[in-house]
Parts: C-alpha cells; sequence; structure tokens
C-alpha cells in the first residue's frame, strides 16, 4: 500500500510580518496553500482551503482521490464565499492550492496556482506541476524564455486560484491528474518562496539529502540565504510501499497559517484534520 513519508517546514521569511502559506502532511495527503500576494486576508484563503482539502480527504479515506480533491476544491471556493459575506475585508482573498493523494494504489496531484509540486527519481528532478501564472503563458505561448521568468515583472501575477470572486469558472478550475509515482520517489511540494529564491538546478542536491526533515530544512535555508522575500513552505515527502499498512484516518502536520483556527473560515463546519 503506497503512502507518503516525510516532514515539512515553514518559515514566515526574512520581509513579511505574517505567515499566509499553509501546509498539511499525513500518510494519504499532502499540500501546500500559498495566500495570493497582494489579496487581502491571504492567511484566511491558505488556512480555509488546507482545513477544508484535509478533512475532507480524511472524512473519505476509501475513495477515489481524484474525487476527493475535486470535491473538497469545490467546499473550499464556497467557504470562502462565505468568509468574504461574514467580513467583507476579506474582499479578494485568494489562494494557491498544490496537494497530492494517494488511496494506497495510486497518487493523484491536484494544483492551481504558481506553488509548485516536483518528483525525484533516481536524482533526477522532474517538476510535475504546471504554474498558472502570466509568465508561464508567456512561456508557453513562445514569447520569453524560461530564464527571463526569474526577473519578469510581472513574474509573480498569478492567473487561476481559489477565490470568493466573481471571476469564471476557468479561474478557479484545478488541474488534477494521476502521477506516475513509485516507492522510491520523492516529492516536493513548495511555495514559491522557494522556488522565486532558489533556482531548479539548486533543489535536487539539496532534496537528496537522506532525511526528508533535514531537507526540509535545508530548502528553507537556502531561500532564506537568498533572500527570504516572501513566506516559504516546503513538504519532503517519500513515496514507500507497506504492504502490512492499515489504511486509518490518522492526524496529520500542520504547518504555516493553519496552524491557528482563528485563521480558518467556520472550522467547526468540517472534522479537525
Amino acid at each position: 500500500m503506497l503512502r507518503f513519508v516525510g516532514a515539512g517546514a515553514s518559515h514566515v521569511g526574512l520581509v513579511r510580518d505574517h505567515n499566509e502559506d499553509a501546509a498539511y502532511s499525513s500518510p494519504y495527503l499532502a499540500l501546500v496553500a500559498d495566500g495570493v500576494g497582494g489579496a487581502a486576508a491571504g492567511e484566511v484563503a491558505s488556512a480555509t482551503a488546507a482545513w477544508v482539502v484535509a478533512a475532507t480527504a480524511r472524512s473519505h479515506p476509501d475513495d477515489d482521490p481524484a474525487v476527493v480533491l475535486g470535491e473538497a476544491i469545490r467546499t473550499v471556493v464556497l467557504d470562502l464565499h462565505r468568509g468574504v459575506a461574514a467580513d467583507p475585508d476579506r474582499t479578494g482573498m485568494a489562494t494557491t492550492l498544490t496537494a497530492v493523494a494517494t488511496d494506497g494504489h495510486r497518487v493523484v496531484l491536484a494544483h492551481i496556482g504558481d506553488s509548485r509540486a516536483y518528483l525525484m527519481r533516481g536524482g533526477q528532478l522532474l517538476r510535475v506541476s504546471h504554474d498558472h501564472t502570466f509568465v508561464q503563458a508567456l512561456v508557453d505561448a513562445g514569447d520569453i524564455s524560461a530564464e527571463a521568468v526569474r526577473t519578469h515583472p510581472m513574474r509573480n501575477v498569478v492567473m487561476r486560484s481559489l477565490h470568493a470572486g466573481s471571476g469564471t469558472e476557468a479561474e478557479v478550475q484545478p488541474d488534477i491528474a494521476v502521477l506516475d509515482a513509485q516507492p522510491g520517489d520523492r516529492l516536493l511540494l513548495c511555495s514559491d518562496g522557494l522556488t522565486d529564491m532558489v533556482e531548479d538546478a539548486a533543489l535536487a542536491p539539496l532534496l537528496g539529502t537522506a532525511d526528508p526533515a533535514a531537507a526540509a530544512d535545508a530548502l528553507v535555508r537556502a531561500a532564506l540565504d537568498g533572500g527570504g522575500r516572501d513566506n516559504v513552505t516546503v513538504l519532503v515527502l517519500d513515496v514507500v510501499d507497506d504492504p502490512d499498512a492499515v489504511r486509518l484516518s490518522a492526524d496529520g502536520e500542520l504547518h504555516g497559517a493553519i496552524r491557528d483556527p482563528r485563521n480558518v473560515v467556520d472550522p467547526g463546519e468540517h472534522q479537525h484534520p
């Protein structure tokens, strides 16, 4: 039975005064959410997304993870709408979401925004998520090079996110796909506070540290050494096959904004993750 074994770390960074990232990890679900920069109540949006997805997955342990993630994301959007209705100061709040879930047989990725997921196998690192950003659209169209993204003045403009606005359905539609994940692979989920500070080529040596907790700490330290201009959150997860495992609804680890239930829209509406 496939499951995740790993560790995470989150840091406010060297410039921001509070953490708008939220992360959750358990043997069968892991996610990173990042409140969209410049929007109101980013910590509420990210914590609510993390809480709702974790609670939904925990309450449906035997269901198809693609279906569970899709349903959870629809619930997040509804909760964000309710959060704005309850407090108009939250108008415009939005968050990215990058999540992986397994039913013990396959691993499913759900992704929206510019947080990222990577898979490392045999020392080779592959990005398995696709940024929903203005600059990535320019790269896809062949208008700029991938190398130009890091210095482009609009590099942080997110085109798709989970939000409570009145945008089109496409703007809140995540990518959901089955990953080619195998026992022995290592997954990295991270906010752009890491990837804006550390180039992809520098990630693999740090991620290759044997102990997941040490790897997570090394990645955060690299982001801080690179300038720490944003909150930085990472989850380092080893994919393992445990044929004797009995799937249980286990508690997960909370990182960042989700650690404070006051950041969650109506946490009592959902099972504690």
